[in-house]
């Protein structure tokens, strides 16, 4: 019971942080999983890779809620997705394959190491350039490879990477973080559809699980974040957003701190 309650909180914080600061929910979702499997004792070998193809698969429904509640906005440019989908599809099964040859230890590591950056980039925003416009097609291929390589690597929906990417080319950040929202399902889909072809077959792995998914998570992580997406989104225009990104991050560093020691 504590296990499942465990599950529903977690999934009301992503589903919160998604809608409103288009992250994707997975800097919630990842760390909090490394913590609460070996807790529960799940097997140590395949922690961190359970938490970030769980973390995926969860992300498709997240993704998919705060996509919509961003569309009824105005605030997605599909035309961006269309053009960014092929390399982020690409990149993300590129990301699960390689995740399936590192080590626990390492993907750990690895993680707290995109949290500590993350968390910075909150502290310190970098100056955004609105004179940079958008690449050519080969460009947006070649940035959405990037962004999908690495955010199914660490379990993300993409949005730490495609909001600055997109905004410091002239992109309105409302419409940034809408249209990295609709960029997080092909992240989602195709990574987590990774996790699990790379994941089959492992010994170890708990009951109830597709390869490194394990459906009792994503299930109640769905169940509470789809309802707070939406709220995410809408509290997006409505608070200070720059005050609750700097205690965000001070948050996402400590967890790093955490997940590295």
């Amino acid at each position: 019971m504590l296990e499942l309650l465990a599950y529903l909180a977690i999934g009301a914080a992503s589903g919160l942080l998604a809608g409103l600061f288009g992250v994707g929910g997975g800097v919630i979702v990842v760390p909090a999983l490394i913590l609460l499997f070996a807790q529960i004792g799940m097997g140590s070998e395949w922690i961190p890779h359970v938490a970030v193809g769980s973390s995926l698969a969860a992300i498709v429904g997240t993704g998919a809620a705060s996509t919509y509640a961003h569309h009824g906005r105005g605030a997605v440019r599909w035309d961006l997705v269309a053009r960014l989908a092929p390399g982020i599809v690409i990149g993300a099964w590129l990301g699960a394959a390689l995740a399936g040859f590192i080590p626990e230890l390492w993907l750990t590591r690895l993680f707290a190491a995109f949290l500590a950056y993350v968390g910075l980039r909150m502290l310190i925003p970098r100056q955004i350039h609105q004179d940079r416009t958008l690449p050519g097609p080969r460009g947006m291929w070649t940035a959405g490879g990037g962004i999908g390589t690495l955010s199914a690597l660490v379990g993300i929906g993409g949005g730490t990477l495609t909001v600055p990417f997109l905004s410091n080319r002239g992109i309105d950040m409302r419409k940034a973080v809408g249209t990295s929202a609709a960029c997080g399902l092909p992240i989602a889909v195709a990574g987590a559809i990774g996790f699990m072809v790379v994941g089959w077959g492992r010994e170890g792995l708990p009951d109830v699980s597709t390869g490194f998914v394990y459906w009792p998570a994503v299930g109640a992580i769905l169940l509470a974040s789809m309802p707070t997406a939406p709220l995410g989104a809408k509290l997006a225009y409505q608070l200070p957003v720059g005050l609750l990104k700097r205690l965000f991050g001070v948050f996402l560093l400590l967890i790093a701190l955490r997940l590295a020691y």
